[in-house]
C-alpha cells in the first residue's frame, strides 16, 4: 500500500533519479536477454556445448539451474531499482556496489591473458554484452549522486 508521503515523494522525484532508474532497468534487462541468446540462439549455443559435455540430462539440469540463478538475480536487481526509485539510500548503495563489482569483473577479464578480442560479429556481441551493463550502471550511479538526487535520497533515507 502506498503511503501519502510516498505519493508526495513520487510527485517530486528528480529527473536524475528517474533517468537512473531507466538506465538500471535496461542494464537489468540485458542479463536475461543475453542468457537466452547465449544458451539457445547464438551458435555454438551453450545448451549444445553442455549437451556435448554432460549429455542431455546434464545439459537440461545445468540449464534449469542457470535459468533459476538468472531469475533470482534479475528479481533482486529489480528490487534494488524499485527501492532506489522510492528514495532508499541502501538501494542506491547496493546499485553502486553492483556497478563496482561489474567494473572489477570487466577490467579483470580484459586484463587477463585469456581475453582475445575478435574482429567478428561474435567478438562484437561479447563486447556489447560485457561492456553495456557496466556503462549503463555507471551512468545510473553518476545520476544518483548528482546534487538533486542526493537531496532526494537524504530526505528519504530514514525510511
Amino acid at each position: 500500500m502506498t503511503t501519502k508521503a510516498e505519493m508526495n515523494r513520487s510527485e517530486i522525484r528528480p529527473r536524475e533519479v528517474e533517468a537512473a532508474f531507466l538506465l538500471f532497468l535496461v542494464a537489468i534487462a540485458l542479463s536475461p536477454v543475453s542468457w537466452v541468446l547465449d544458451t539457445f540462439v547464438i551458435s555454438p549455443s551453450g545448451f549444445d556445448e553442455m549437451r556435448g559435455e554432460t549429455g542431455e540430462d546434464g545439459a537440461i539440469r545445468q540449464t534449469v539451474l542457470s535459468a533459476g540463478f538468472t531469475v533470482v538475480t534479475t528479481a533482486l536487481l529489480l528490487l534494488f531499482a524499485l527501492a532506489m526509485r522510492r528514495g532508499r539510500t541502501w538501494a542506491r548503495n547496493a546499485i553502486t556496489a553492483v556497478g563496482a563489482l561489474l567494473l572489477f569483473v570487466l577490467v579483470n577479464s580484459v586484463s587477463s591473458d585469456e581475453y582475445q578480442p575478435e574482429a567478428t560479429a561474435g567478438g562484437l556481441y561479447d563486447l556489447v554484452v560485457g561492456v553495456s551493463p557496466v556503462v549503463l550502471i555507471a551512468g545510473a550511479v553518476v545520476l544518483m549522486f548528482l546534487p538533486t538526487a542526493r537531496t532526494y535520497f537524504s530526505t528519504t533515507h530514514s525510511e
